[in-house]
């Protein structure tokens, strides 16, 4: 991956102009997902005010922006059509506090689990739905009432503006790194516009942003039963959403600044932001990729820069609305490609080769799924397919290296390979009961037993062997092994020197 401007442990004035140029970028954004969402301009722009400021201030990872997303407005859609806001205002408290509980419980850690071609995956994916949903600013309606491509010199004055605005982000920082390049190229296109009196579209095109302060309401809802049922299955996959787009971006942060943020703290942030949020009319909110990119890019590193994000965000809409509402679209437009460029994982191309097919291969599912639907099941499938692939390979390295001791004239099998439920195939097809002498001994010396299905195995071949009157002794099992196993415990042979001391059957992750 290139980065846009070189890593930095930027200043308070760093982390200041990075904010300030991160609320320009938030302003669109968060208009564009409230109406997505079926809600009105200020609900977006309050979640990103409130979202922002408080995970910024409490939340597991400095610099790190978060606000109103896509990926929760393609749900909230379906609850507000069938039942209104105020039933989105109660889902979005009810989901911070499973957020809360998440990070209380430690679940963060959790994301571990989550393959690198997976993240690879969700990065190209995010990057391609960035530049997707530029695309419409291209886009007009005509008095047919349906969306038209722009042609003509108006699709080349946008383009021109685009173009423009880009190049100054990417060539300004070899000039000087006073003053971060996405908000320099932002005033200069939106003088450029006044100067000129271009006919171009504005963020005041999209809808008015002023306002005033968010009241504190409680969502007017009844306090029922049948009220919980209705908001507790889109609390829930909002929640998950919301940690899951939040971690992962975390993670992605953690990579570019080469310092390590804290899951279960986000988790815990995330969550009191979106309880917060919903008691002030805000539509709730996780962190946002592109955002975070841009903060990342221009130096912003601390917690200052998602502070002053959310404090400027809210200064326009109480006192700037009408000058913010002049930007010019096309500037925010080259700032957001500018940030799929720096995000888009260019090296994954040259990899594709030389990686395994079945992560190459998850690595495009997850970027398709996160294009084609969204980001919390694109990397549900994704762990599933690289946990499926993990243990079909890891189900034919299961072994035997079979010989006859000389001294007992017993024949001793050396289990090799790990015994779980995707080996148990194999390892009762490396036995042979029917014809084996009188006295075996099966060595697990070089073998481990992760779950009860290994333990039935254990225990099916047992019975076998003592089915037909033969002696059976099974050496160097573990201890948690010997307890567990119904069968075959009495055969076996306990040698407190060797045999292994590890935690087979009741291991949980740390």
């Amino acid at each position: 991956m290139f980065y846009l401007s070189p890593k930095q442990v930027g200043g308070l004035k760093d982390d200041v102009l990075s904010g300030l140029t991160v609320a320009l970028a938030l302003v669109p954004e968060a208009v564009a997902f409230a109406f997505v969402a079926g809600v009105q301009p200020l609900v977006g722009l309050y979640a990103a005010f409130l979202v922002g400021l408080i995970t910024a201030s409490i939340g597991g990872r400095p610099g790190m922006i978060s606000g109103a997303t896509g990926a929760l407005a393609v749900v909230m859609v379906d609850l507000v059509a069938r039942h209104g806001v105020e039933y989105l205002f109660a889902a979005v408290v009810l989901m911070g506090i499973i957020q809360i509980s998440a990070g209380l419980l430690r679940l963060g850690k959790f994301i571990r689990m989550v393959p690198y071609p997976v993240m690879l995956g969700f990065v190209n994916g995010l990057a391609i739905v960035i530049f997707l949903s530029q695309l419409q600013h291209f886009q007009f309606t005509g008095e047919d009432g349906q969306s038209h491509w722009m042609s003509g010199s108006a699709l080349w004055v946008l383009l021109g503006l685009v173009g423009l605005t880009m190049a100054i982000i990417h060539f300004l920082p070899r000039l000087t790194r006073a003053i971060p390049a996405s908000l320099v190229a932002i005033i200069v296109i939106t003088a450029m516009v006044l100067v000129f009196d271009m006919d171009v579209k504005t963020v005041g095109d999209l809808a008015s942003i002023a306002g005033g302060f968010p009241e504190f309401s409680i969502p007017g809802v009844p306090f029922t039963w049948e009220t919980l049922w209705i908001i507790l299955p889109y609390s829930v996959i909002l929640a998950l959403i919301g940690l899951i787009e939040s971690l992962l971006t975390m993670t992605l942060i953690d990579e570019i600044t080469s310092t390590r943020g804290r899951g279960n703290k986000e988790c815990v942030g995330q969550g009191v932001a979106n309880t917060v949020t919903g008691f002030f009319g805000g539509m709730g909110g996780c962190a946002m990729i592109g955002q975070s990119m841009i903060n990342v890019n221009s130096g912003g590193r601390g917690r200052a820069s998602g502070i002053t994000a959310a404090l400027c965000l809210l200064g326009f809409i109480l006192f700037a609305a009408d000058l913010i509402e002049m930007i010019p679209l096309a500037a925010l437009i080259g700032v957001m490609f500018i940030v799929v460029l720096g995000t888009f994982e260019w090296s994954s191309f040259r990899i594709l080769g030389k990686v395994p097919r079945a992560d190459a291969f998850v690595l495009v599912l997850v970027s398709a799924v996160t294009v084609a639907t969204d980001l919390a099941i694109a990397v549900v499938v994704g762990v599933i397919v690289s946990a499926l692939v993990f243990a079909w390979d890891h189900a034919k390295r299961i072994y035997v290296d079979a010989h006859i001791d000389e001294k007992t004239g017993s024949k001793v099998y050396v289990l090799n390979g790990p015994l779980f439920f995707g080996s148990v195939h194999n390892f009762k097809n490396l036995f042979d009961p029917q014809n084996d002498p009188d006295d075996v001994v099966i060595d697990f010396l070089h073998s481990r037993v992760y779950d009860h299905s290994g333990l039935e195995a254990i225990d099916a071949l047992a019975e076998r062997y003592l089915g037909l009157g033969k002696k059976l002794h099974l050496r160097h099992v573990s201890a948690e092994c010997r307890l567990l196993l119904a069968k075959a415990g009495n055969l076996v042979e306990v040698n407190v020197i060797e045999d292994p001391r590890y935690r087979v059957a009741t291991d949980q992750l740390g």
